[in-house]
């Protein structure tokens, strides 16, 4: 669906709002998310969401609520929302006017010692293997797993270090003697049959 003005190559709203998100070291998805969530608002408007009333923004709230958006959506675009008039627009009374929606949380279901045997035992890929192991051994997210460096493993240490991870954050996982001896059988395997990924976890660095 195009979103007018934010969706202009050049224009100069669109260009403001991203330089604020690089200024505060955004990251791509999250700039993303706010460019779709802010483009939502100027859908719902037919003109530029820098022209936005207080009645507009009750009015768009509503609407979202009546077609069903989930209410963690409607939260995330209140947070993009906010943003952009506060810093993109310099309109903090009408960020004041967003209301966000209590949402209550729920526990992930986690799986038992023996279901997660399972599931890595299911397959008989290494490369799977490995990458599962990752994810649930070190409880890292799939983004982290994915650009998880092989200097980001130390082995001196038993530590994988986990950077820009939810939220921008910088942090260390765990990493057990059975999960690194599985990532440096993978690193050779992986070498032997040219099928590593260039400065990924699976790149042609030798872990430490």
């Amino acid at each position: 669906m195009p979103y007018p003005v934010l969706d202009a190559p050049f224009s100069p709203l669109r260009q403001r709002l991203i330089d604020d998100m690089n200024m505060r070291r955004f990251s791509r998805e999250t700039q993303r998310n706010y460019l779709r969530d802010i483009g939502r608002l100027a859908t719902f408007l037919g003109r530029s969401p820098d022209t936005a009333t207080a009645d507009d923004l009750r009015r768009f709230q509503i609407e979202q609520q009546e077609d069903g958006v989930p209410v963690p959506t409607m939260n995330s675009i209140v947070s993009a929302l906010r943003f952009f008039f506060t810093h993109t627009v310099d309109r903090p009374d009408l960020a004041r006017k967003l209301v966000r929606l209590a949402h209550p949380r729920t526990l992930p279901v986690v799986l038992s010692r023996d279901e997660v045997a399972r599931l890595l035992n299911a397959t008989t890929c290494l490369k799977h293997q490995a990458t599962l192991s990752v994810a649930y051994g070190a409880g890292l997210r799939v983004a982290e797993v994915s650009t998880l460096k092989v200097a980001d493993v130390d082995g001196e240490r038993m530590l994988l270090r986990v950077e820009r991870g939810k939220g921008g954050r910088y942090r260390n996982a765990m990493l057990s003697q059975d999960l690194l001896t599985l990532l440096r059988q993978w690193w050779k395997v992986g070498r032997q049959q040219g099928v590593m990924h260039r400065d990924g976890w699976r790149s042609r660095d030798s872990i430490r």
